[in-house]
């Protein structure tokens, strides 16, 4: 009886784990409610280790990957197709910066935080197109 029991706690607790892991939509869009073109919305996630978010292809010509160098150590990256919606479990501790290759020149990049992180001081290092450059650093400022 008291392994069954405890073997009982253990499923419960393992669920009540995975009941709480969150999904968030992330929308990729021609138009931001803000008025602004080629977004990402929203632009910032502040996401918990086991969390997905889902990248959905609202407007055509759009996919959601990660920028290169723009991921913690030991994580995996990702690289949706256009077009198509994309969804990833993020299981690794700190700062994602997600880019819509065709559209990374104007802009349209988003910055995903997983855990209690600050960003690292090398985030926005190497070839960086100017408009990108001044998404991300406003959204860094979320932290």
């Amino acid at each position: 009886m008291i392994r069954t029991f405890t073997a009982g706690l253990a499923v419960a607790a393992l669920m009540s784990g995975a009941a709480m892991a969150e999904t968030f939509e992330v929308q990729m869009l021609n138009k931001g409610s803000d008025g602004e073109r080629m977004v990402f919305e929203p632009a910032f996630i502040q996401a918990e280790p086991g969390d997905t978010i889902k990248f959905i292809a609202t407007d055509k010509g759009h996919n959601a990957e990660t920028g290169k160098d723009m991921l913690p150590e030991g994580a995996e990256g990702f690289k949706g197709k256009i077009n198509e919606e994309i969804e990833v479990t993020l299981d690794t501790e700190g700062v994602y910066g997600v880019i819509c290759k065709p559209h990374y020149a104007m802009g349209m990049v988003m910055t995903i935080a997983v855990g209690d992180v600050v960003p690292p001081e090398d985030f926005l290092e190497g070839r960086v197109p100017k408009k990108a450059m001044e998404r991300f650093a406003e959204q860094l400022e979320n932290f």
